[in-house]
């Protein structure tokens, strides 16, 4: 099982990520301290974007991907798995 994010920012994403890897970091969730250890990735990541259609990809976040800061995004995301990832 591996989550897959959208989120148009890296910090929103990294807030998405966290909370299905190591537990809501704001403790307001039912994920509170729940650390679930899920892989998680953004959409417009290499290893997602790799995996897919590329016309279907193109189609549907091509374009968003003009306008993302994904390097930030996938900075943010490999951080995230880097330190909590447990599968």
């Amino acid at each position: 099982m591996l989550i897959l994010l959208g989120a148009a920012e890296a910090e929103s994403a990294g807030l998405a990520a966290e909370t299905v890897t190591n537990g809501d970091p704001t403790f307001a969730g039912p994920l509170a301290g729940v650390q679930l250890g899920l892989k998680v990735y953004h959409a417009v990541e290499p290893e997602f974007k790799d995996n897919v259609d590329a016309d279907v990809y193109d189609e549907q976040i091509g374009m968003m991907e003009m306008v993302l800061e994904v390097d930030s995004i996938i900075e943010e995301m490999s951080s995230i798995r880097e330190q909590f990832c447990k599968y």
